[in-house]
């Protein structure tokens, strides 16, 4: 069968506590993949500014913002510019004391084409997200958009088969995943590449279970923990594209700021579930045991 191809633009870079600059190097280097024909581009989790999430503190909720608001007409001006569908990852200020670790999509033409509410929502040593953010409560409901139907989730749900599977059988043609993860330097060097393999396996399974591609971008650089507690974190970059089959399309390295286009051929979806028809196969009729917690 005939392809349709997009090409994909993936930004691994690392931030400052400095919002602005953070903003305004994202502008450049979303310029730089759209001139390189990106028509796709995609951000990594709450990028515009440190991860917060280090420790808790009610300052931060100063970052949050409305949506939409002065972030969304910022990304809303250079995906028009541009004419890109841009992926954002922004902290959603929703009423006082609610807070949503929220992605928000643009269209070409710098609308809207919709959002999604982090739905798991972790609760870690240098990741008290839960201090923060409240769960989402759009569901797993994909992003229609000019380019395609887009299945975005953040960070946490890449490691929840069942997310993936929700956008996949509600007609997402891409799983994406705008993210934040990291080392933590105690760790030995082997727990360290547990962990990194661990976070790139599950998401190349999603691949392989539903028939898709997997964009995944995360941050690069070190970030230290404010309070002291933790020696902070070395986020591990390996921002990737995998086809629907798990095959690398592209991947950054771990260490280094990196643009990334790679193009996605989004018709092979169609013809490895021909071949690995695992959606025409499952047992629905026995699944129903998946929405209890634990099953005695």
């Amino acid at each position: 069968m005939k392809g349709r191809t997009i090409k994909v633009g993936i930004i691994q870079q690392s931030c400052t506590g400095d919002v602005k600059a953070n903003m305004e190097k994202l502008r450049f280097n979303i310029g730089k993949v759209s001139l390189s024909g990106a028509q796709l581009v995609v951000l990594q989790e709450l990028h515009n500014s440190l991860y917060f999430c280090q420790t808790e503190d009610t300052s931060m909720f100063d970052l949050g913002e409305p949506i939409p608001g002065p972030s969304t007409e910022f990304y809303s001006e250079i995906a028009a510019s541009y004419g890109i569908v841009l992926v954002t990852s922004l902290f959603e200020k929703r009423a006082p004391g609610l807070y949503h670790n929220t992605a928000v999509v643009f269209d070409t033409d710098g609308s809207i084409a919709g959002k999604y509410r982090k739905m798991h929502i972790p609760d870690d040593p240098a990741y008290y997200e839960k201090f923060y953010f409240t769960p989402g409560d759009l569901g797993f409901e994909p992003i229609q958009t000019s380019i395609g139907k887009l299945g975005v989730q953040v960070c946490w749900d890449q490691w929840y088969p069942e997310g993936a599977r929700l956008m996949a059988l509600k007609g997402a043609e891409l799983l994406i995943y705008p993210t934040a993860i990291g080392w933590e330097s105690t760790d030995s060097p082997e727990e360290k590449e547990r962990q990194l393999e661990a976070w790139m396996t599950v998401q190349r399974g999603h691949a392989v279970a539903n028939g898709l591609p997997v964009i995944s971008v995360n941050r690069v650089g070190y970030e230290p923990d404010p309070s002291g507690q933790t020696n902070g974190i070395q986020f591990w970059g390996n921002s990737f594209v995998a086809g629907p089959q798990g095959e690398w399309l592209a991947r950054a390295n771990a260490s280094d700021e990196m643009n990334l286009v790679v193009e996605v051929d989004l018709q092979r979806s169609e013809n490895v579930r021909r071949w690995w028809p695992f959606l025409r196969d499952r047992r629905i009729d026995e699944f129903s045991n998946l929405t209890r917690r634990f099953v005695d």
